[in-house]
């Protein structure tokens, strides 16, 4: 049975032990796992600073390494299970998450004070290892010292409504391959508002459209329904209007549906593939 190599962890001279048995590989080993140890970091198609950005880790995000070479970590993203090559310099030890950062971004300082030196700044999402705390801030396993306001406990306090998630978002750059609240793709958008309603949520628009297998009535959608193009996704706001990151606004906007519908049907990506109800 042939698998997705974005998700695999293989390649035809290594693969990750428990793979053995279900793809062909020169060798099998266990992956070390590091943890994201900068606000984010390119995971990449190759091992190169100039190699397309195919996702990213945000700070606190476990990578599984399963090889080093030419200053870059192979290996995969544990939480959204991306394959891809990180700068070693990006990753360090791991430390046990006891908050997420909940709000859209935030500074962190090197000492408990916001007169410090900033560190950052730090997206939604991002993970935190609570080692100590002083008043209103939170030292994390890496020396960064976080304002507790702007964090929540890892696990809880969950928000329900991904697309809030999304408008939060509203104007932020278009990035390829981005999930950082400073550049995001419209496939990252989905991914960070379902995160951070406490939802599993795969990477790509692909794997997010078979992931939710729930159709919606084109006729009767509703706020957070998923419109699927080829290659692409939106969010719905209500019956009519959508929120996404795209690259003819280069940002994250909103527009009619049907707006988007007949310029992309213009350009050339035919009409939606799909409606989807996460």
């Amino acid at each position: 049975m042939s698998r997705d190599p974005r998700l695999t962890l293989a390649r035809p001279d290594l693969a990750a032990r428990d793979l053995q048995g279900l793809v062909a590989a020169g060798r099998y080993a266990d992956p070390r796992a590091y943890a994201c140890r900068v606000a984010a970091s390119a995971i990449r198609t190759a091992p190169s600073a100039g190699a397309e950005q195919a996702d990213q880790l945000l700070f606190g995000e476990i990578f599984d390494v399963l090889d080093e070479a030419e200053g870059f970590a192979w290996g995969q993203a544990r939480r959204d299970g991306y394959v891809g090559f990180v700068a070693l310099e990006a990753l360090g030890s791991p430390s046990r998450v006891t908050h997420r950062v909940s709000a859209l971004r935030t500074y962190a300082f090197a000492a408990p004070s916001i007169k410090a030196p900033a560190l950052g700044p730090f997206s939604l999402n991002a993970l935190v290892s609570e080692v100590e705390r002083e008043g209103r801030f939170v030292r994390d396993a890496s020396g960064a010292w976080f304002v507790e306001r702007h964090l929540a406990p890892a696990g809880f306090d969950f928000v329900s409504d991904p697309a809030a998630v999304a408008e939060r978002h509203l104007e932020t750059p278009y990035l390829w391959g981005g999930r950082e609240s400073l550049g995001v793709d419209c496939s990252g958008l989905v991914l960070q508002a379902m995160l951070a309603c406490g939802r599993a949520c795969p990477r790509d628009t692909d794997m997010q459209e078979a992931r939710f297998s729930q159709n919606a009535d084109p006729q009767a959608l509703r706020r957070g329904d998923l419109v699927f193009w080829r290659g692409h996704v939106a969010m719905m706001l209500d019956a009519d209007q959508i929120i996404h990151a795209n690259a003819h606004h280069m940002a994250v906007a909103i527009e009619p549906l049907n707006t988007a519908i007949a310029r992309i049907e213009a350009a050339g990506s035919g009409e939606p593939t799909s409606y989807r109800r996460p």
